[in-house]
């Protein structure tokens, strides 16, 4: 089997979430010599953006979107070892995430954490209802690439703000780009704060993520 032919049969797989041909396209690539970067980057990835780009048209729904980032995941754990070994790979970035203070949802946060997982990103999620203080310190100590806040409430909207205001107060501002996300966000908002990007839903959370690390 050609290499494009068996990288575009491994996104069939993703897109059409069938999770024992997907980890036998895996193990046989493996075993044929296909570089496992490769079937992350060419396959396992691009099948992931597609099945986004479905539920960004409302193709699919939020169970089968959750069930393929679960399912890329689990591949991507399966191939550890053999990009463990691979000196040119490495996690796109760190990608720091939280619900702001007072919002306890994190459903969708989950949603974008597993996603962005399974995409290639490393992710550190904090939780919910996460004081400013505390992003401020995680930002410190971590140096993540990305920061993410979540609010689900138009009535914890602000708390986004005070996160950026207060990575501003202490002089880490420009050290951190930050996503903003959740139902009642907007670009809009996310302008008048100060935000890097906007994240519309979790696969879009993706995508401004690869845009804000100039990979897309």
């Amino acid at each position: 089997m050609e290499t494009e032919e068996y990288l575009n049969r491994v996104i069939d797989a993703v897109v059409r979430m069938d999770k024992k041909d997907l980890a036998d396209l895996v193990s046989k690539g493996i075993a044929q010599g296909i570089d496992p970067l490769l079937i992350v980057n060419e396959g396992l990835t691009l099948g992931l953006r597609k099945v986004g780009v479905l539920f960004a048209d409302e193709a699919i729904f939020l169970p089968e979107l959750v069930l393929a980032g679960q399912m890329v995941t689990e591949v991507m754990e399966s191939l550890k070892p053999q990009l463990s070994g691979d000196k040119n790979y490495k996690k796109k970035g760190l990608f720091l995430i939280a619900t702001v203070k007072g919002d306890v949802h994190e459903i969708g946060k989950n949603l974008v954490a597993l996603l962005l997982s399974a995409s290639g990103y490393e992710v550190v999620d904090l939780g919910k209802s996460v004081p400013a203080e505390t992003i401020l310190e995680k930002v410190n100590e971590l140096s993540p690439q990305i920061l993410g806040l979540s609010a689900l409430l138009s009535t914890t909207m602000p708390a986004q703000r005070e996160v950026i205001q207060t990575l501003e107060e202490a002089g880490v501002r420009e050290k951190v780009k930050i996503i903003v996300g959740g139902a009642p966000v907007t670009r809009d908002w996310a302008r008048e704060i100060g935000a890097d990007g906007y994240a519309e839903d979790a696969s879009t959370a993706v995508d401004d993520a690869d845009r804000l690390m100039g990979l897309s």
